[in-house]
Parts: structure tokens; sequence; C-alpha cells
């Protein structure tokens, strides 16, 4: 059965001319080398389950696989970004008894440095991997959150390149209100996005921040009203998308390295990126069309 529409005004001409296909609550939509992902999950307002889990993780395999998918729009079905993990399997994965006392705050620490030593594996199909694969990308990606982005469902829009929101956004690090820990890397991303203080406040409240709040404490790049946050941010990923890609995927690489290298060691890595960029096509197609005073064409090669 065809799924509906997601209620951006304005989708029909998003729409138009460009490849489009739906499987397991995932809209999937190509046009001008940006591949377009929609969670849509109406039931669960866009929630992580498996079905959903697998079918990004499939996508993002075949994203990073084809060239003509140069830039990647990540977004959901009204009103919801990603309302978090699907909290119907948290009653499942409840022990069935409670044989260990509760340990004092205090000690708490030491039984993580203890816990350190015994990693435990973590289930691919929670949705916990999905911000690390998000990350982990080659090529640049872009977060249209459009309403809520909760727990894990803000951890997504976290681990893409850029974050666009709408008016109605709404965001909240809500692990503290199950009594968990922010177990999707938000604990990396956000003290490298925002203020140390914000992030605690953040963190140990769970408490909701909208658009406004989110772009001044510096949480996403640009807000728009909801009619035209989605058209905006194509606007922007088709601008990407028609650049040298290789060299955005080189950039990304430079960027993340660099977050734990002193100054020194990031001109050295620099310097090896540039040799890179120097022997691409892109490079000699970029030259070519500044001295015939045209426009670039670039393949990212």
């Amino acid at each position: 059965m065809a799924k509906a529409p997601v209620h951006y005004i304005g989708l029909e001409s998003v729409n138009s001319h460009q490849q489009r296909m739906t499987t397991n609550h995932l809209d999937i939509k190509r046009r001008k080398g940006v591949l377009i992902l929609t969670l849509s999950d109406p039931k669960t307002r866009n929630a992580l389950g498996p079905d959903l889990v697998q079918a990004l993780n499939e996508e993002l395999d075949r994203f990073e696989s084809n060239i003509q998918d140069r830039v990647l729009v990540l977004t959901g079905e009204d009103p919801s970004f990603c309302s978090g993990a699907n909290v119907r399997r948290f009653d499942q994965e409840l022990p069935n008894t409670r044989q260990n006392k509760p340990t004092e705050s205090s000690l708490i620490w030491e039984r993580m440095e203890s816990a350190k030593a015994c990693k435990k594996q973590i289930d691919p199909s929670s949705g916990a991997l999905l911000p690390l694969r998000l990350h982990h990308l080659q090529k640049p990606s872009i977060a249209v959150i459009n309403g809520y982005a909760i727990g894990v469902g803000m951890g997504l829009a976290l681990a893409c390149d850029i974050r666009i929101a709408s008016e109605r956004a709404i965001f909240s690090e809500a692990f503290v209100k199950m009594g968990l820990v922010p177990g999707d890397g938000s604990c990396w991303q956000l003290p490298r996005m925002i203020s140390l203080s914000d992030t605690y406040l953040l963190q140990y409240t769970g408490d909701k921040i909208d658009g406004p709040e989110a772009l001044r404490i510096g949480l996403i790049s640009k807000l728009y009203s909801h009619n035209t946050v989605l058209q905006e941010a194509l606007k922007l990923a088709e601008r990407i998308a028609a650049g040298p890609t290789l060299s955005h995927s080189l950039t990304k690489y430079l960027i993340q390295e660099s977050m734990d290298l002193s100054l020194e060691e990031s001109l050295d890595l620099a310097n090896g990126a540039q040799a890179i960029a120097r022997d691409s096509e892109d490079h000699s197609e970029a030259v070519k069309a500044f001295l015939e005073k045209r426009p670039p064409r670039f393949k990212g090669k």
C-alpha cells in the first residue's frame, strides 16, 4: 500500500523529476545528486524500530557506493523528525529480577571503571549505532528537522554534518526521563557543538527546546518556516552536490580528525589531503574552467 506523502507545503515541486520509492517506513527519493531519506512511520512518530533501522542502514550503504548520490538529506514525516527509540521494546528488555542492591552514587564511577574492561555488545537493531554510521559517511549530510527530534532521534540530527530546522522543531535529550544515559554518542557530539554548560543542562534535565533556542545555542545552522524548510535545505543540498564532492569528503575527514590534533598535526594532515586533491580530475577541471571563464563541471573524481 502506498504511503501518504510528507506534509510539507510545496512538496509537489520537490517530487517532480526524481526517482521515488518507499520501503519499511522509509521514503526514498533522488533528485539532482541528492538522496532524500524521509522517516515515515506516523503511528510511532517515526520511532526507530528494527525494520526502519535495517532500511536506513541498507540505504546508507547504497548511498556511499553510488557515485551519482552526492549529498544526503535526512528528514521525517510530519509532525516528527524522529521520536527516538521504540519505547515499547523497553518493557521486554527489563530484567526479571532485581537482585543487586542499589549502589551509592559515589561508587558509580568505580563501577564504570570496571565496565570499561567488559564492553557490552550493542544491539544493531536498536538504532544506537545509526549516529555512528551517519558520522562515518564520506559524503556530506544534512538533517532537516521538521518536528520532534527526541533521544536517539536528536542523535541522528547531531550526527549529520549540517542541521537545518523548521520553526516547529523540538529537541530533547530525553534519555534521563527514562532513567537512562545518552547511549547514541551525543555525550561526544554535543560538547563539540555547544557549550559544556548547555550540554549538561540538556542531558541532566531532558528538557525540550524549540528551534529558536537551538539556533541560539548553536545546535542548528539555519531556521526556516515550516512551509519552506525542505525547499531551502534542498537548495543547499543541490548546490553542494554540484560541487567537488571529492574535496568535500577530504574536508570532512580533516575536520573530524583535527578535533583531537594540534594545529601543527592538523596542518601536516591537510598537506597530505591537498596532495590528493591536487591530483583529482575536479581540480584540473576547476583550473580549466577558471582560465576559460566558465563554471566548472565537477564529477567528484
